[in-house]
């Protein structure tokens, strides 16, 4: 999400001259690696999305003004990544061969199907798109009315897909304080059958299902002069939605910069990786990073 207020900016840079936090080890998931992600490209920045291959190598990466990369993530003998290789960000199309108008190409969350598919959903115009490759041309799923309710710069901002190729996507804000995320399901039409509930100041800005089933909430909170936090639940599907919530990340603040994209993957030794992506909002005071936790396969789970 872009921020673009003075005060946030302010803040942002004051950040900036002091000393990042430490990524200490957050039970169960404990800090593997970041990697700072910096090159020449111009649309290198506002990174709001990532999705991962099965094996953690292969990765696309969304800006949120309507760019995005395919590449190869390389990685030292402990799993850290050591280098991303991609090509230059490339825009995305609209339904023919221009790119997509600027006023609706906020991007922000993405979904990798087995197949290949792309999709892509964005918090201005809500709505989300559908492509066959990166410099493929789009196809609109449709727009049910209650997209149009959704708050301006606010909406789509989480995205996953399912083992059964279901797309699950909710709102960055709720409208109200007091008020629980509706989660928008398409399986052939769209259904709001559910909603999950907030827990403190953390808003959804990703998502992602992982190998075991369980749907991962990447969540975010702003500090002020504190930073940005960042949390991760995990939800197990069930008949009637999601199950109770077990928070499996919960960062102090300042640990990170502005984590907006979620990848869940599991590595060789069986442990779930969480790979996350910074948001930079193309200012010099902040980095674009790719940040990953691990969850150890014999962590205990809320939901065993």
């Amino acid at each position: 999400m872009q921020r673009r207020t003075r005060l946030g900016l302010t803040v942002a840079a004051l950040l900036a001259l002091g000393p990042q936090g430490s990524a200490a080890p957050s039970w169960p998931a404990h800090f593997l690696s970041a990697f700072r992600w910096a090159g020449d490209d111009p649309r290198l920045g506002g990174l709001s999305g990532i999705e991962l291959s099965p094996d953690g190598s292969r990765f696309l990466a969304l800006s949120d003004r309507g760019a995005i990369t395919e590449g190869l993530l390389l990685r030292d003998a402990k799993g850290r990544i050591t280098a991303a290789v991609a090509p230059d960000l490339s825009l995305l199309k609209a339904e023919g061969e221009a790119p997509l108008n600027p006023g609706r190409a906020d991007s922000e969350g993405i979904a990798w199907a087995d197949d290949g598919t792309i999709y892509i959903s964005f918090e201005g115009v809500a709505r989300v798109l559908v492509y066959h490759a990166t410099d493929g041309s789009a196809r609109n799923l449709p727009r049910p009315r209650e997209f149009r309710g959704l708050q301006r710069n606010s909406a789509l901002e989480a995205l996953a897909i399912d083992a059964s190729g279901r797309l699950f996507t909710l709102p960055e804000r709720s409208g109200a304080g007091g008020r629980a995320f509706p989660v928008f399901v398409y399986d052939g039409d769209w259904s709001q059958p559910f909603s999950l509930p907030r827990d403190g100041a953390f808003l959804p800005v990703g998502a992602d299902f992982g190998p075991d089933g369980r749907f991962y909430l990447l969540e975010r909170s702003f500090l002020g002069l504190g930073g940005f936090a960042t949390r991760i639940r995990a939800f197990m599907p069930g008949e009637d939605g999601f199950g109770p919530a077990e928070i499996v990340l919960e960062t102090a603040p300042g640990t990170h910069d502005n984590l907006e994209g979620l990848a869940v993957w599991q590595d060789t030794m069986g442990n779930i990786r969480l790979t996350m992506i910074s948001d930079d909002n193309f200012a010099f005071y902040l980095r674009n990073e790719i940040v990953e936790y691990v969850l150890p396969v014999d962590a205990k789970r809320g939901q065993d």
